[in-house]
């Protein structure tokens, strides 16, 4: 992509209203534009982001058996009132009426949606086990929505349910979505904690809320140094095995959170050597809620010993524009952004110092082509503009690793290549350059 083509509304000056980094840079890089209290216009760099976020979450899904679909935002109000969650969510699900004067709602969550297109199509445990999932827009009416995208009131999501014949095969099901989530995040470069949490309004009696540790986490995160320095389970894992000795090797360190008012317990539990205190967000949400909602909405399957029996169910939850900006405070510095090359909205970049000087454009235009053939997804900074806000830019959103060429390198025989992961920026001649970018290609 050529920058000079391209819409980057990058700010000089930190926004007043944007009160932690990831919002702050997000609007300096010009990744989202505010459009009303907690609702976000995604502009082109901010959108590429979100689109390599929500691939390696489709990825991962798929890997462990998960089946996608796409459900509806808007939602009638009539199956909710058959769960019994109409009256109870709160103000926070936005309700609305059609010009029939039918009830309707923005959907928060879809347990009530996926619940009845299971009882419509599901008949037989032949038919189990069946996780289905989607990746959609969400609305949650916050009080006071802050932070950005981190806790707006519009938000992209991904949400899984599984359906098995008994808890047995509920928790095998569950067992395989803790495991998908760890290596989800850490294909973004990030750390997550997997940890006990409160079940809440969505129900049942096992949860796991995932945490990323972050100096500007929203939340104090206690946790077992045993726990947070453990491997993820890799893209390897057979996810058609018993996965329960997996899950058992990574439940049997206690964690718990501020909220939880567990500390003293955690304190008591946990060797001093291996206390880990720290800040963290969470980005993902797994719970197992057996028969809640296919019990009040009648949805049953037929049972090997051949008896009707409520379905159990679980529901997984990913905030996937929640993660941009919990990467963010993950990865920066006080420069811009760092992004895990696996969700930078470039790979690489090309940056023209002198723009217009016939070298500098021959070199440019070269490396330019060869990197877009070995698919590196390259930025090709050619704006008319000073070196060192060519520079500045290139810090600030992040990239990965950049060429950067000058006349004054060119007639050394040499260019720059910038690393932002590691902030080591080393000489070079052109080729080696070349071969140092694509050896990872």
């Amino acid at each position: 992509m050529r920058l000079s083509k391209f819409f980057l509304p990058v700010l000089k000056e930190t926004p007043a209203e944007a009160k932690i980094i990831s919002h702050q840079l997000m609007l300096r890089a010009g990744m989202v534009k505010q459009t009303g209290s907690g609702i976000y216009t995604w502009l082109p760099l901010g959108l590429r982001v979100l689109k390599k976020i929500e691939n390696i979450v489709r990825e991962e899904q798929n890997r462990a058996g998960a089946i996608e679909l796409l459900m509806p935002t808007i939602q009638p109000a009539d199956l909710w009132k058959e769960s019994g969650r109409y009256d109870a969510y709160g103000k926070e699900m936005l309700r609305i009426t059609d010009r029939h004067d039918r009830e309707m709602l923005f959907g928060p969550t879809n347990e009530e949606v996926i619940t009845d297109i299971f009882r419509s199509y599901v008949k037989s445990y032949k038919q189990l086990p069946l996780n289905l999932y989607h990746i959609q827009w969400k609305f949650r009416d916050e009080i006071r929505p802050r932070f950005g995208v981190m806790r707006g009131r519009e938000f992209l999501m991904k949400d899984a349910y599984s359906f098995d014949v008994n808890e047995v095969e509920a928790r095998k099901s569950y067992y395989k979505m803790f495991c998908a989530y760890l290596n989800t995040f850490s294909r973004m470069g990030l750390k997550a904690v997997p940890m006990r949490a409160d079940t809440g309004p969505i129900g049942g009696d096992l949860s796991h809320e995932f945490i990323i540790l972050a100096e500007t986490g929203e939340s104090e995160v206690f946790c077992d140094a045993e726990l947070v320095n453990m491997p993820p389970p890799g893209l390897d894992l057979d996810f058609d095995s018993d996965l329960l000795g997996e899950f058992e090797k990574r439940t049997q360190y206690y964690a718990a959170t501020e909220e939880m008012h567990d500390q003293t317990k955690f304190e008591s539990e946990v060797p001093e050597e291996r206390r880990v205190s720290a800040r963290g967000i969470e980005v993902g949400h797994i719970f197992n809620f057996g028969t809640k909602y296919s019990e009040p909405m009648k949805a049953k399957v037929m049972t090997p010993e051949g008896k009707e029996a409520p379905v159990h169910m679980g529901s997984y939850g990913v905030g996937v524009s929640r993660l941009l900006g919990a990467i963010i405070e993950a990865c920066h510095d006080d420069k811009g952004v760092i992004w895990p090359e696996e969700v930078a909205p470039f790979k690489s970049a090309v940056v023209n110092l002198r723009q217009g000087d016939e070298a500098c454009d021959k070199a440019c235009e070269d490396v330019y082509a060869k990197l877009r053939a070995t698919g590196l997804d390259p930025m090709y900074d050619d704006r008319d503009d000073r070196p060192g806000a060519k520079l500045s830019t290139l810090e600030l959103i992040g990239i990965p690793k950049a060429i950067v060429i000058g006349p004054r390198g060119l007639k050394n025989g040499v260019v720059e290549v910038k690393d932002r992961i590691s902030g080591v920026t080393e000489e070079m001649s052109l080729d080696a350059a070349l071969n140092k970018l694509t050896a990872s290609a």
